[in-house]
C-alpha cells in the first residue's frame, strides 16, 4: 500500500531525530524524512530540505512540518524546487503532536487531505482538561 509521506524541519537536528524514532515506533510503515540543523549548529538549509522531500515523496504526496518561521521559508522554496510538487504540503500544526497525529493517519492509508487535517487538529487538541 503506498502512503502519505511525511517530511519533518526543525532548526534542531536532535529534535527532528528524535521525533522521527518517536513516530517510527507507532506507525513504521510511513516514510519520514528529516531536515535539521545546518553542519551541526542549529538552522535550516533550503537543499538539505528539498533532498529530504525528494527521498519520501509518493504519489499520494508528501505532508510538511516544520518548528519555525524560518523553516517555513525555507520549505516553501524547497518545494518550489521540487519536480512534480503538485502534491506537497506544508500543515500548519504544532511540529510534535502534528506530525504523530498525521503519521498515524497516514499509516491507515488516507489522503493527503486527510492526512493534513489530522496534523493541523493538533492545534486545538487540548492535553490538560479544564478544571
Amino acid at each position: 500500500m503506498d502512503f502519505v509521506s511525511l517530511v519533518l524541519i526543525s532548526h534542531s537536528e536532535e529534535i527532528v531525530v528524535g521525533l522521527k524514532k518517536l513516530i517510527n515506533q507507532v506507525q513504521p510503515n510511513v516514510a519520514i524524512a528529516i531536515a535539521g540543523g545546518v553542519d551541526g549548529e542549529i538552522g535550516t538549509n533550503v537543499f538539505h530540505i528539498k533532498e529530504a522531500i525528494e527521498s519520501v515523496h509518493s504519489e499520494k504526496g508528501t505532508v510538511v512540518f516544520f518548528d519555525l518561521g524560518s523553516a517555513l521559508l525555507n520549505a516553501e522554496m524547497a518545494i518550489e524546487m521540487v519536480e512534480g510538487n503538485e502534491n506537497i504540503r506544508i500543515a500548519d500544526a504544532p511540529l510534535l503532536e502534528g506530525a504523530y497525529f498525521a503519521a498515524v493517519e497516514a499509516g491507515f492509508g488516507h489522503s493527503l487531505r486527510e492526512v493534513v487535517a489530522s496534523g493541523e487538529a493538533a492545534k486545538s487538541f487540548q492535553k490538560v482538561p479544564d478544571l
